[in-house]
């Protein structure tokens, strides 16, 4: 009996505060929802009920009137380019580091290693000037090259971690086979490393989709604002417009294919977190 009263015990320690907290984190999201569907006057009347019917004109507003359409759609390529480039650069490389042995290649991994533990920020004023030099300043194809760049060292110390469980017998049955070895890193490393490749490319997805400060440095024309920039247009403006319905419909727009991303792919993700874990 005291053992059962004691795990009893046990398990609501555990349970309870994790319940609180989850309260305490969807509750501003659903509120925000209700928000989006509320008119101005009903989000000051009546701020934590439900609306009194649900319209969709701050949608339309945000939509139309704040060109969130245009933001949505730069995001969208931003967050495609910049997740496609990182694993055009990283699979190659990581497969280099960990299988072609050549002088310094641990130095190389070290190397990109430490890259992770340097601050982004300490980059943004010499990128500033490269990104003008090459003409790719106020360029969201420029922006998606610097967000390539930035996640490289994570999505490489992630793919070595599964590549170096890939038996070398494989590869060797392969070029023995007459496969080359850029044959054999696309048909067989490759496909054998899926699970980590997933994991990096949600991962990095929803990183550049939710970027703001280097987004905010190197754009500067409305046409090419990303969506966090727009959001932000939007909160400034809401400050002397009153426009809280829009700005929560602005949020919701952003934070849906998010949600659905990583509900649909939450299960790989953990699964490729803790497998890369495991290998590394």
């Amino acid at each position: 009996m005291k053992r059962s009263v004691g795990q009893i015990l046990g398990r609501a320690g555990i349970r309870i505060p994790l319940i609180l907290w989850t309260i305490a984190v969807l509750y501003p999201i659903f509120w925000m929802f209700l928000g989006s569907f509320k008119s101005n006057a009903e989000i000051y009347r009546n701020p934590w009920g439900f609306p009194e019917s649900f319209s969709l004109d701050n949608f339309v507003t945000a939509w139309t009137n704040y060109n969130i359409d245009t933001s949505v759609f730069n995001s969208l390529i931003v967050t495609v380019i910049g997740t496609a480039l990182t694993l055009v650069l990283a699979i190659p490389t990581a497969y280099a580091i960990e299988r072609i042995q050549f002088r310094g290649s641990q130095a190389l991994f070290l190397l990109y290693i430490s890259a992770m533990m340097i601050p982004m920020v300490l980059g943004w004023i010499p990128l500033f000037f490269l990104l003008a030099e090459l003409n790719l300043l106020d360029n969201i194809y420029g922006l998606a090259i610097v967000y390539a760049v930035s996640q490289l060292p994570f999505t490489i110390f992630v793919l070595t971690s599964f590549i170096s469980t890939i038996p070398k017998s494989l590869e060797e049955s392969a070029a023995m086979d007459g496969m080359s070895p850029y044959m054999v890193l696309w048909k067989i490393i490759t496909p054998l490393s899926m699970s980590g490749i997933i994991t990096v490319t949600i991962m990095n997805a929803i990183q550049f989709w939710n970027e703001y400060f280097m987004a905010l440095i190197f754009l500067n024309t409305s046409d090419n604002y990303t969506l966090a920039l727009a959001i932000d247009f939007i909160s400034s403006e809401a400050q002397y417009t009153n426009a809280w319905g829009t700005l929560f419909a602005s949020l919701v727009i952003a934070i849906i294919p998010v949600i659905v991303l990583y509900a649909i792919f939450q299960r790989r993700i953990a699964k490729g977190l803790t497998e890369g874990a495991i290998k590394g």
